[in-house]
This record gives structure tokens, sequence and C-alpha cells, in this order.
């Protein structure tokens, strides 16, 4: 075990890597197979794993060769969502969310009859601007807004994929940004009608007199 201070970018620290073992550090990845693509999302005593390229597996329990049960499948897909191209593992889609429409898609290979276009990469006709966020949920289990993404866009995505609890969360950040209700011209008109009423009552006896 290689034990190394975080610091810098996230191509410092492979940088790094690559000096102390020898190899060429190409991706970093957490303790669950979820890959790092942000030196912040790593913690202090986190144990993460570093490969030349190829797809995550556990060095504990490697049974990449041998596991042929359903929905073990981790090697490495592109998906074309509205023109751009995303590349992750197969594992990434389906094992944080098992029950999202995307885990069903590509638990099983080709089980759905996903279209492919002529590269091989699998299309999805939605919104790669609100994607990303979802991918990267998916990568690490965090939700990260870039600024300037309508967090609406990226909860109506969340709900066609199925993904409940990132769904969940963007919930409770839209509600918490925002703006408090402006209770001012409701005052202003209640004292308008209070004051109004008053003075019909004080006129109302001196015109009987």
């Amino acid at each position: 075990m290689l034990v190394v201070a975080v610091y810098g970018t996230l191509a410092d620290l492979l940088s790094v890597a690559s000096n102390k073992l020898g190899i060429k550090a190409c991706n970093l990845y957490n303790g669950k197979g979820g890959l790092i693509d942000d030196i912040a999302l790593i913690r202090d005593d986190d144990v993460l794993y570093v490969s030349e390229g190829d797809p995550f597996f556990d060095p504990q329990n490697d049974v990449r060769a041998t596991d042929d049960r359903p929905g073990a499948h981790t090697d490495w897909l592109t998906l074309n969502i509205g023109g751009r191209l995303f590349t992750t593992t197969r594992s990434t889609l389906v094992s944080k969310e098992p029950e999202s429409m995307l885990a069903h898609m590509f638990r099983e290979k080709d089980v759905w009859g996903n279209k492919q276009d002529e590269c091989g990469a699998y299309l999805i006709d939605r919104s790669p601007e609100y994607f990303e966020p979802i991918l990267n949920y998916l990568r690490h289990g965090q939700l990260i807004i870039n600024e300037g993404i309508n967090l609406l866009g990226v909860l109506e995505e969340a709900r066609f994929f199925g993904i409940e609890l990132l769904a969940e969360q963007l919930e409770v950040a839209i509600k918490n940004n925002q703006p408090p209700e402006d209770h001012s011209l409701h005052l202003s008109q209640g004292v308008c009608s209070v004051s109004a009423g008053y003075t019909h009552q004080i006129r109302a006896p001196l015109s009987g007199t």
C-alpha cells in the first residue's frame, strides 16, 4: 500500500502515483469502484485504487476472469447523450441505483436492444447538460452541479431515469434555493384597508347629525 498526501490537482496526484508505483496512472477509483474525477471528492483516510486505464476491480477479491453472474460486468462503454459522448463503466450505471432505468438498460448486455451509433456508442435522446451531473452522482454518490445548470432540468432527468434518491436531493436543493416570499405588498394593502375602514366609521356619525 502506498500512502501519499493529497494536494494540487487530480493530474498532480496521478503523476505522483505514476512515479511512486512505476506505472502510467490514468484513472483513480474509490473503494467502491467509483471513478474519481475531482480531487475535492477525496476524504481523509480514503483507500484509493489506481489503474493504467483498465476497469476497476477489487484486488482483494479479483474475480474478473471467472465471475459470470448477471450484473457483474465492469467493461467500459460509451453513451451518446444528445450528441455528446460519455465514457463510463457498466458497473457505474448499475451499482448505485440498481432499480433505475439505466441499471435495467445496461445490467445485461444488449437485453434492451439498445441502439448504437456508427462508433458503437449507445444512443439516448436526452440532454447532455443535465445528464452529466447524474452520471457523476452514479460515479461517486455526491450531487455536484456546475454554475449555470438549471436544477429543474437535472431533476427532470433524474425522474426520467428513475434515480429516486437523487431526485429527492434535487427537490430539497431547489426548495432551499427559492427566495423567501415577499410579504411587504400584502402588509401595505392591509394597512390601507384598515385605514379606509377607520375613516368611514368616523364620518358616519357626523353625517347623521
